[in-house]
């Protein structure tokens, strides 16, 4: 059975940074949200151990290793862990430091349930 495709379901690019909807091209040429316009993907290895070259095609981007040849973005960002490193992403970060909260620490106590106590069921 063939299920035609519908408008805008063939492909979404996702953001390697936060897996939203990349609606834009960062310098790299990278398809990017817009809240990581100006973040930079850092180099890549391959399984091998080898550097990957990051190359434009027709249906996207895609990188290429010496010994084991062409990868898509999808397995190469799952075999690489991406951090962030956008000003915004640094801002947020210290606000997070700075401005948390402290709850004051509460002393545990160890409780005792037998079974014909009527907390048993709760």
């Amino acid at each position: 059975m063939h299920i035609p495709k519908r408008y805008g379901e063939s492909k979404i690019d996702k953001c390697p940074f936060c897996k939203q909807s990349a609606m834009l091209m960062s310098p790299q040429g990278v398809p990017v949200c817009k809240d990581h316009l100006d973040a930079e993907l850092p180099e890549m290895k391959c399984v091998c151990g080898e550097y990957l070259d990051m190359m434009q095609g027709k249906f996207g981007v895609f990188f290429k290793c010496i010994s084991c040849g062409t990868m898509n973005m999808r397995k190469v960002l799952e075999i690489n862990t991406i951090k962030d490193v956008s000003e915004k992403a640094k801002e947020k970060e210290m606000f997070k430091k700075t401005y948390t909260p402290s709850a004051p620490k509460k002393n545990p106590r160890e409780q005792t349930i037998r079974s014909d106590d009527p907390r048993y069921f709760d």
